[in-house]
């Protein structure tokens, strides 16, 4: 039997009222008496440790940078949603609803996604307050820009940076709690095993970046805010240090992993130039709101421009195709971002191509530039315009940038109820951790909005409900269950110590990714996931004989992290290729080429598809259980999604 996701009956608008009001309650006295373990320190960990700590729980908080300032969250650029229509352009709580469950293709929980909404509008009130730079109109209101999937300007913003000025709101509000002394910080510290004791998680084992050595925490709970696994495929837009092992661990004590073949792909990334790059570099999405996305209109046009034959500014208006304003003239170019990706792709594949590769496609801002001024542009995009004329060595003012899709976040994650706990009770997982809000694509914007929300509003509420029915006297780490998991943590390490291969982790993975970008990426084929698999598991075991690591394990050592990290890389992948092959329909970001409409649009299959496939781990090398929590939708109705 499925485990009680715990959504609560009655009117969708009233589900979270009515359950703040049910759930049990700490008083403020007891709550001194609790220890709570937050994992990560981005925006929903560092959100989460701090309001913890405001309400008075004892928090220890665990970053594996030196500063929670480094945390990926800082690199989200244009924006955060919120439903307060300050623009009067017809959005409500409703339709930021509607359009999130819509953009997710159908695949996401109607109750999560429409708490998210409500408290959408509590978020930005509470960012002001701490001082965070939104973006303002001439008159001093909150300014708004559109998103892909969207009709109305619901994302607020801070130039190209909104990611980061987020972040420094969060860290000040956890820097003022680590202070106080409610939260003890501990940085430079990766979590390698979740200890679960009687069946409830107690807490974590991490090792000291710095000096190697293995350390042991305990706590009445634990949060993880630990982020997405898109580096499985080697190359994303995430930076190189995430990973996916704390939620990897975590799965293999007996937290469900819930569809984890749904990536994202992100349409507007910096092409690929060259074997030498260890990520990619993503271009905001806010930019398509004044840049047009074309190709030219043949393929011989094409050649000629990839052979140097002409130039871009050769190219008539006549020979230019506007694709996305052709297709989908409802939203134009902020189409959902697995539709702007697999028609950019469609276009590549045709042959009509842009850049040396033919791997690219155009976003110009010709139009605006002579419209506005080139001034306007740079005082709203500015940043990310120097950013791309530093990476590239192109001037963005005088000719289009080049973009092509690239991996980007990951919509699947740890299996979550309504109160964003795991399976196992005690050990909650908030932001990309989990995979509750977003379906099957998320929307531009979300992920800043999911991750604050978690952290600020919905964990101090539904952690307490756990915390009031556990005895507050204090969890030790004298239970054996902190030295089996010790000593598990310690022969791993070992191992990938002694292994004297001749292949280094990143040859592992870069191997792995692209497996993975070829075979599970874009588009999957029920044949190409199937030689996925072979080639993983042919790939595991060559891990697991000819890894070659340098140095010891009793000091700073990169390349060690770098090989547990791989090491899950390789399993998850494994089950995500699994997932994918089993979802034999396509929706959002999971393409089956076998399952499309005549237009090439994703073709859904709500008969046999409409669940969260979480998977079961058993043991080391079985086949996972697939476990299915059907979605029901009461409030909007299941229809093939249409931006036209």
């Amino acid at each position: 039997m499925f485990p009680d996701s715990k959504i609560p009956e009655g009117p969708l608008a009233e589900k979270w009222d009515k359950h703040k009001f049910n759930v049990k309650l700490v008083n403020p006295a007891n709550k001194r008496k609790y220890d709570v373990i937050v994992v990560g320190t981005g925006l929903a960990g560092a959100s989460a440790a701090a309001s913890l700590a405001e309400l008075g729980y004892n928090v220890k908080a665990f970053t594996y940078h030196d500063s929670p300032r480094r945390a990926h969250s800082i690199a989200a650029q244009g924006g955060i949603n919120a439903a307060k229509n300050y623009q009067n352009d017809g959005d409500s709580v409703y339709r930021l609803f509607y359009d999130t469950i819509k953009g997710g293709d159908y695949r996401a929980r109607e109750a999560n996604v429409y708490r998210l909404a409500q408290v959408s509008v509590n978020i930005i009130d509470q960012c002001v307050a701490q001082g965070v730079p939104f973006a303002r109109e001439y008159g001093g209101l909150l300014a708004n820009r559109s998103f892909g999937g969207a009709q109305v300007s619901r994302t607020f913003y801070a130039r190209g940076q909104t990611g980061q000025q987020l972040l420094l709101g969060a860290y000040s509000a956890l820097s003022r709690q680590v202070a106080y002394g409610k939260v003890k910080l501990y940085t430079r510290s990766e979590m390698l095993d979740l200890v679960v004791v009687d069946g409830q998680a107690r807490g974590i084992i991490t090792r000291n970046l710095i000096t190697g050595e293995i350390e042991q925490h305990a706590a009445h709970a634990v949060v993880l805010a630990t982020g997405g696994y898109g580096n499985v495929f080697y190359l994303s837009t995430n930076a190189k240090y995430c990973n996916a092992t704390a939620a990897w661990r975590a799965h293999k004590k007996g937290a469900y992993f819930a569809n984890p073949c749904f990536t994202q792909i992100h349409p507007t990334c910096i092409p690929v130039s060259g074997d030498y790059q260890s990520k990619l570099t993503l271009m905001s999405e806010s930019l398509r709101n004044d840049g047009r996305v074309w190709v030219p209109a043949s393929k011989e046009t094409a050649e000629r421009l990839r052979a140097g034959q002409i130039r871009v500014a050769d190219i008539p208006e006549d020979e230019r195709d506007y694709f996305l304003e052709r297709k989908y003239p409802a939203f134009g170019n902020l189409v959902p971002r697995d539709v702007a990706s697999r028609n950019a792709k469609m276009m590549c594949d045709e042959g009509r191509g842009v850049g040396s590769s033919g791997l690219a496609v155009y976003l110009d801002f010709a139009d605006v530039i002579k419209r506005n001024g080139a001034s306007w542009v740079s005082q709203k995009y500015g940043n990310l315009f120097d950013m791309y004329a530093k990476i590239t060595g192109e001037n963005p003012y005088e000719q289009p940038m080049r973009i092509y899709p690239a991996v980007h976040y990951t919509m699947g994650g740890l299996w979550v109820d309504y109160n964003l706990q795991t399976t196992i009770p005690g050990l909650y997982a908030t932001g990309e951790c989990n995979f509750s809000d977003h379906g099957a694509n998320r929307l531009g914007a979300s992920a800043l909005m999911q991750g604050l929300a978690d952290g600020y509003f919905v964990i101090p509420y539904t952690i307490g409900d756990y915390l009031a029915q556990t005895a507050p006297k204090p969890v030790t780490t004298d239970h054996p269950a902190f030295k089996e998991a010790e000593a598990e943590v310690n022969a791993r390490v070992k191992k990938l110590m002694s292994i004297n291969g001749t292949r280094t982790p990143a040859d592992f993975h870069k191997a792995l990714g692209h497996i993975m970008w070829e075979y599970c990426g874009m588009a999957r084929t029920a044949e190409g996931l199937q030689h996925a698999k072979r080639e993983i598991q042919k790939l595991r075991k060559e891990f697991w004989t000819d890894l070659k690591l340098s140095g010891t394990d009793q000091e700073m050592n990169q390349m060690l992290e770098s090989a547990g990290r791989v090491a899950d890389f390789l399993e998850l992948g494994e089950l995500m290729v699994d997932d994918a092959y089993n979802r034999n329909e396509s929706c959002g970001g999971h393409f089956r080429e076998e399952y499309q409409t005549p237009e090439g649009e994703a073709l859904r299959d709500d008969e046999n598809y409409t669940y969260v496939a979480a998977w079961q781990f058993v043991g080391e090398n079985q086949p996972e259980i697939l476990n299915k929590e059907e979605l029901k939708f009461e409030n909007v109705k299941l229809t093939q999604r249409s931006y036209k």
